[in-house]
């Protein structure tokens, strides 16, 4: 278990490295930069800032020089708002962290729900409804679904307010959110249920004469969870990863927001650590959910 964890931090460690690395390249090859603007300072100014923020380096310099300020815990400075980055991160991210909890556990508890209940009716009008809506939230970008909750219940209907940091209505933001893993996670419960419920030990409790209930709740489902917590760990980074259209679309000033905006303003220093950030909260939560199924199924063994 040690040996097992101390290698998937080792390469939690060098996916965000290789990620930095990309998204650093990526971003400073494309034309122009954060100071082109359609009025550009003179160039004396121009000169001074990029001086100050090491733009004027080399850019396999200006990598070494992030990288050192990185491991000293330093994600530098905004260049068009001038405050620090992990100020920004770790403020916005409170709002984003709520949106996203809140859609993880909805789309556990409806997905596991529907699923064991498609499961359950298998063949039946009831399974080929869940299916059906499900296979149609799948297909469905989350930018798209948000757009026309917004539209339907907050402009056309009004019986959602829309958001505002006075009073953040989270009904429809959740919902955007949850509806794709919910689909995701009905449809994996459903087809882990019908495989174990055809197991032997099925067979054999509901031949002892134990109820129904028990069957389903101990031994059906508890077996069933363990491809569902393979998809836990990636499902909670994809939703707070995923929120950043969603975000945009109802106004909501979490780190979608400010990871969008700095995109279009060519921030350098807030891409970079919002880039960092999400990927190592990505690695950290699959590596949360591998451990994880030693805790549900204690037969794993990860040698």
């Amino acid at each position: 278990m040690l040996k097992y964890s101390i290698k998937r931090i080792i390469l939690a460690v060098v996916t965000v490295f290789i990620i930095a690395s990309i998204t650093f390249f990526a971003m400073n090859a494309i034309p122009g930069g954060p100071f082109a603007k359609e009025k550009a300072p003179e160039a004396r100014i121009q000169a001074v800032l990029e001086q100050r923020f090491n733009l004027d380096k080399p850019l396999g310099e200006q990598f070494v020089l992030y990288l050192r300020n990185i491991l000293q815990g330093d994600f530098g400075i905004s260049l068009k708002t001038g405050r620090e980055i992990s100020t920004t991160i770790f403020t916005s991210f409170g709002t984003s962290a709520k949106l996203g909890g809140m859609a993880v556990i909805t789309a556990l508890i409806f997905g596991l729900a529907l699923g064991s209940i498609a499961a359950l009716n298998r063949g039946r009008n009831l399974d080929r409804t869940i299916i059906f809506f499900t296979t149609l939230f799948v297909a469905v970008p989350s930018f798209i679904l948000a757009t026309l909750l917004l539209l339907i219940f907050t402009n056309t209907l009004g019986w959602v307010s829309a958001w505002s940091i006075d009073s953040p209505s989270y009904v429809l933001p959740v919902i955007a959110l949850a509806l794709y893993p919910m689909s995701y996670i009905t449809r994996l419960t459903k087809s882990s249920m019908l495989d174990v419920l055809g197991q032997d030990y099925i067979r054999t409790a509901r031949a002892k004469g134990v109820r129904e209930q028990k069957v389903i709740a101990k031994h059906a489902l508890r077996n069933a969870l363990i491809p569902v917590v393979t998809y836990v760990g990636p499902l909670t980074a994809y939703i707070l990863t995923g929120s950043l259209v969603v975000e945009t679309v109802f106004t909501i000033g979490g780190l979608g927001t400010h990871f969008v905006t700095s995109i279009n303003n060519r921030d350098y220093p807030m891409i970079m650590g919002t880039t960092i950030f999400l990927a190592s909260l990505m690695v950290v939560m699959t590596l949360v959910s591998d451990l994880l199924y030693k805790a549900i199924d204690p037969k794993i063994s990860f040698d």
